[in-house]
């Protein structure tokens, strides 16, 4: 297992930005096994009102996020960067097992090791139900929607 991840702080926009995309489309994936190896063995994260230590931990939690959270799709935009943090904004969409649809709003601040890899991540998340028929996203970015300047909707 690899304890490096490019791009490496200290980050510039491209890397920043690159930085943002990768964890998106890793999201998107819905592994958390493939996810957690963007992150530090030892990495800490606050999520919404959990605290979650390690890789072993970080599986788990996102195990049993994506078997509540159904068909999940997630946008994230780069907020700003210095050094070897980075704050993104993001929308996710899910439904439930009743069918219910959301859309997730949230922060993060991310803090990166030296090899690239997230040690720190802060997520404040909140969500508001929707209509099926108000849902934005159907599935990862298509290539024509990557790249500098893009963002998520503030509603």
């Amino acid at each position: 297992m690899s304890d490096k991840r490019p791009p490496f702080p200290p980050f510039d926009l491209s890397s920043a930005l690159e930085k943002v995309q990768a964890a998106e489309d890793a999201w998107n994936t819905r592994d958390p096994h493939r996810v957690s190896l963007a992150y530090t063995e030892d990495s800490t994260w606050r999520n919404r009102d959990l605290f979650i230590t390690g890789r072993p931990a970080i599986i788990e939690f996102l195990t049993a996020k994506w078997e509540r959270e159904l068909d999940y799709v997630l946008r994230k935009s780069l907020w700003d960067y210095r050094e070897n943090r980075i704050a993104v904004r993001f929308h996710y969409e899910w439904h439930d097992a009743a069918g219910q649809w959301y859309r997730s709003y949230g922060n993060e601040l991310w803090e990166f090791s030296d090899g690239g890899l997230m040690r720190r991540r802060e997520a404040s998340i909140n969500d508001v139900t929707i209509a099926e028929s108000d849902r934005r996203y159907f599935g990862p970015r298509s290539e024509d929607e990557r790249g500098p300047g893009r963002d998520i909707p503030l509603r």
